[in-house]
């Protein structure tokens, strides 16, 4: 696991399945995403740069906080 600026990444691996997952949390922007590795991926690699990998696979997530909706009184 690291941490840094908030985002924390962690590597999985499970002995039963055999996958391994990174999971990345961003403390700041309250996001957070899995990338579950396929036998052809490079856990370091995915585990060094998971937003490149969640982008080349299509995976969206929030670059900053949204901002609070503002509800507007009808009465």
């Amino acid at each position: 696991m690291r941490e840094s600026g908030g985002v924390t990444v962690s590597l999985f691996w499970s002995r039963v399945t055999n996958l391994v997952t990174v999971a990345v949390a961003d403390s700041v922007n309250d996001d957070y995403f899995e990338l579950i590795l396929d036998e052809f991926e490079s856990a370091l690699d995915v585990y060094n740069h998971p937003f490149a990998h969640a982008a080349a696979r299509g995976l969206e997530f929030s670059t900053r906080r949204p901002e609070p909706e503002v509800l507007l009184d009808a009465a």
